[in-house]
């Protein structure tokens, strides 16, 4: 209702500039009252069908630009309902794709740290088996030396004993031998 009080309101204003400017025309026309007749007579039929057009046409232009506009108040409202559930996932997204970038941190932390007591682990068990491997060495070389000196004082005494035995073959005569056995009956003599 308003708005078509200001459009009447404004048509009004506009004819009536209209037929002051025509009226103070001037000297060049014969008949001055005759034509602003037919200026207001255009005028008024203007008016008139201006005014039939808004009495039929503002309704319907109402409802149709109320439409419009409760269409685009929906649509407005339905993009703002939009921005922010795209805003929320992007949160959401951004959210759950730090907390992976962190995850994915820590797994690479704990992989090296893995990493590292497993290279510590495979050192200290290297430095283990290097200590066992000299200990058995050295045990072995120990045996070996120990069976070395068995077999050299078997040699040393098989030697002694054939020596002694060639020494004996030498130097022993049966004087010696009869001295021997008469010595050993002696002692056996005094020990009964």
């Amino acid at each position: 209702m308003r708005k078509t009080r200001t459009v009447l309101l404004t048509l009004s204003l506009v004819i009536l500039m209209a037929a002051m400017v025509y009226a103070s025309g001037g000297e060049g026309h014969a008949d001055s009252g005759a034509l602003l007749k037919d200026f207001l007579y255009r005028v008024f039929n203007f008016a008139i069908v201006v005014g039939v057009l808004v009495y039929f046409l503002a309704k319907p232009l109402k409802r149709g630009l109320t439409g419009r506009t409760e269409e685009i108040e929906k649509a407005l409202a339905e993009a703002e309902r939009i921005k922010q559930e795209a805003e929320a996932k992007f949160a959401e997204y951004d959210q759950k794709l730090a907390k992976a970038n962190a995850e994915i941190a820590e797994i690479s932390t704990a992989i090296k740290k893995e990493g590292e007591l497993e290279k510590e682990r495979i050192i200290a068990s290297a430095r283990e088996m290097a200590v066992k491997i000299e200990e058995d060495a050295e045990k072995a070389a120990a045996l070996e030396i120990a069976k070395a000196r068995r077999e050299l004082q078997i040699e040393a005494v098989r030697l002694a004993v054939d020596l002694s035995e060639d020494l004996l073959k030498k130097n022993f005569t049966s004087e010696d031998d009869t001295r021997l056995i008469d010595e050993y009956m002696q002692k056996v003599g005094e020990l009964h």
